[in-house]
């Protein structure tokens, strides 16, 4: 598990960074609650942006876009809206949720990944 987690937190490091020169400016990493987690909270200009970072070695088990499935994306839901009542954000935020997909050393963007709130 160790090992797990030391990979995830440097694939999420390289998100950030990655992001960063996208022109997101990260505000939280490792957001939890007992709703879900969310990897990296970022704003870009007017959104607030909830972004999952998924690593795949390879193709082989799947693409990382296909992890972020219906149950994974309700738990997202669940943690985004608990961040926006405990730092009282009004409904009228513009909120999105995007994916950064790594496969191998290949960084891929996909914004508006799945529904908003």
């Amino acid at each position: 598990m160790g090992n797990h987690y030391a990979v995830g937190m440097q694939y999420e490091q390289r998100a950030a960074e990655y992001l960063t020169v996208q022109g997101y400016q990260i505000l939280e990493r490792n957001f939890r609650c007992r709703r879900g987690e969310i990897d990296l909270i970022a704003r870009e200009k007017e959104s607030l942006v909830f972004v999952e970072v998924k690593y795949r070695k390879t193709a082989k088990l799947g693409e990382p876009l296909e992890a972020v499935d219906k149950r994974k994306q309700q738990r997202i839901y669940g943690a985004a809206e608990y961040y926006l009542y405990c730092f009282y954000y009004g409904r009228e935020v513009q909120c999105r949720f995007d994916v950064v997909a790594v496969l191998g050393e290949e960084i891929f963007l996909i914004r508006n990944a799945f529904g908003g709130m």
